[in-house]
């Protein structure tokens, strides 16, 4: 299974990687929404954990990509810092599969993933 994280914090993005990685993912990674709009298109990910707050395209502005630009159903993680009820709610509107707040365990969003998956 691979999975794309989109993050622009790199500690984060790198940890993200290896635990991912230690439990048997493939992972994309992509620093800002632009890259990961086009990582997207070219690898096809089986899921996608995105940041709500990101240079040039942000977490909601990627999850309509993928649901109405690109027509497509492949699960969405937002993470986040922001714990807002609106942008908790817009991301779930948009069409995301699941959310998280920063900071969270990361076996916590590695029982996600596999919930989402195994759906």
């Amino acid at each position: 299974m691979t999975i794309l994280i989109c993050e622009d914090e790199e500690i984060m993005l790198t940890a993200l990687e290896f635990r991912l990685r230690k439990h048997g993912f493939e992972v994309i990674k992509a620093e800002d929404g632009r890259v990961a709009k086009d990582k997207i298109v070219e690898n096809k990910p089986d899921l996608i954990i995105a940041d709500i707050l990101m240079p040039h395209v942000t977490g909601l502005e990627l999850i309509e990509f993928i649901r109405k630009d690109l027509k497509r159903d492949t699960p969405i993680i937002i993470i986040s810092a922001l714990e807002h009820d609106d942008v908790v709610l817009n991301a779930f509107k948009l069409g995301a599969n699941d959310f998280i707040t920063k900071p969270f365990i990361p076996n916590e969003l590695i029982l996600r993933i596999r919930r989402i998956l195994e759906q």
